[in-house]
């Protein structure tokens, strides 16, 4: 065989995988997904429909294909709503990107956070002694007089949350060490 004929064969092999494949993609498991429904540009997936089905109201009902049936109807309506809004300009207004920029910002804060505290949780630990001298400090000032095993959870809870506040200060005054970070007085005050 000449190159020539290796390559359209090679050609002709990619076209038929590709006509085989073509209502079916590959997500990030590598598991092929096929497509359910189209609205307009938008492709529905089985992955994406049986995702948001399991956590829906219609995975409830016992009747499972007319659920399933309304439930696509309801992603069909909202990719349709949504292909309506683009075509709009919707997608590119200024209080559209500003919301989205917004839900970006505070998402990210939530999962970086939440990464930070479990980090930082799983080398924390608040002794029995440091419940024990805490409660002695209630029981002084008269804040509590229940004995320490009734309040000893909720002690150690409350000490915990300043450990790990505590921990979490500490880790943005090493992030600010680390970046330069610096403030317009002048333009602060003329804030309103």
């Amino acid at each position: 065989m000449t190159l020539k004929t290796i390559i359209v064969l090679f050609v002709v092999l990619l076209a038929t995988a590709m006509i085989i494949i073509s209502g079916k993609t590959t997500d990030k498991a590598n598991t092929v997904s096929e497509v359910v429904a189209t609205a307009g540009g938008y492709q529905i997936m089985a992955d994406e429909f049986a995702e948001g089905f399991a956590v829906s109201a219609f995975a409830a009902r016992a009747d499972k294909l007319q659920a399933r049936r309304e439930y696509l109807e309801t992603l069909i309506n909202q990719k349709l709503i949504l292909l309506d809004a683009q075509k709009n300009g919707l997608d590119k207004a200024p209080d559209f990107l500003k919301s989205v920029e917004k839900f970006w910002t505070q998402s990210l804060l939530t999962v970086a956070l939440g990464k930070k505290t479990l980090e930082l949780h799983k080398g924390m630990n608040v002794r029995d002694e440091d419940v024990r001298q805490i409660y002695e400090n209630m029981v002084k000032e008269g804040v509590t007089s229940k004995p320490l095993h009734e309040v000893y959870s909720q002690i150690k809870w409350q000490a915990e949350k300043q450990v790990e506040t505590q921990l979490l200060n500490n880790w943005i005054l090493e992030l600010r060490k680390g970046a330069a970070v610096s403030v317009d007085e002048t333009a602060l005050k003329a804030l309103k």
